[in-house]
């Protein structure tokens, strides 16, 4: 699963030059893509409540949490291309332990993160799909998402993906001084 998937071109944004696509690829995330995720992620938790935490990630951490991503539990990222052909980290989502507990081993979690400056093109759901793929290669059985309950635009993509509502845990966190809730949204592999 190391080769890259191209992906068809995306709609390009209002704003674009007039005709322009862009074409993502997803691929394996490296060691060498830390930094770039280490941004994306940051960005998150020093300015939203996509993620509950609250300390932003050094480079040594997000390379450690890199490592711990392998196998099963994969990390992948979402490139394009920039104007001089280069290719850049504009997402990464990554499959992770549900619980600790042996007998929730068929179950995985999915995070999916995007550039803010790459929102509303179809990334999230590129890399989603092939999470789900890889869960089902790997022989999960169910993927859990744990969601800010008001985040419309993450429900509605995994919604997309045939996620469903399970639940909602009310207020289980606290970030900018407000009471924060998770809603749970799974999918059946």
């Amino acid at each position: 699963m190391s080769e890259p998937v191209e992906q068809p071109p995306v709609a390009p944004r209002l704003g674009d030059p007039a005709g322009a696509r862009k074409t993502v690829s997803i691929r394996l995330a490296t060691l060498a893509d830390a930094e770039a995720i280490r941004t994306i992620y940051n960005v998150e938790v020093e300015n939203h409540t996509s993620t509950f935490d609250l300390v932003a990630r050094s480079v040594e951490e997000q390379r450690s949490w890199l490592t711990e991503r392998s196998g099963a539990f994969a990390a992948v990222v979402a490139t394009m291309a920039n104007r001089d052909g280069e290719e850049r980290v504009v997402g990464f989502a990554s499959l992770s332990p549900y619980k600790e507990r042996a007998a929730y081993r068929p179950t995985v979690e999915n995070s999916v993160y995007v550039s803010r400056d790459h929102g509303g093109l179809g990334i999230g759901r590129t890399m989603m799909e092939h999470l789900i793929e890889l869960a089902r290669d790997s022989g999960f059985h169910s993927m859990i998402a744990r969601i800010e309950a008001s985040s419309e635009a993450s429900r509605a993509l995994h919604v997309a993906c045939g996620f469903e509502l399970v639940g909602v845990e009310k207020e289980v966190g606290r970030k900018f001084n407000r009471w924060l809730s998770t809603a749970v949204m799974q999918k059946m592999l």
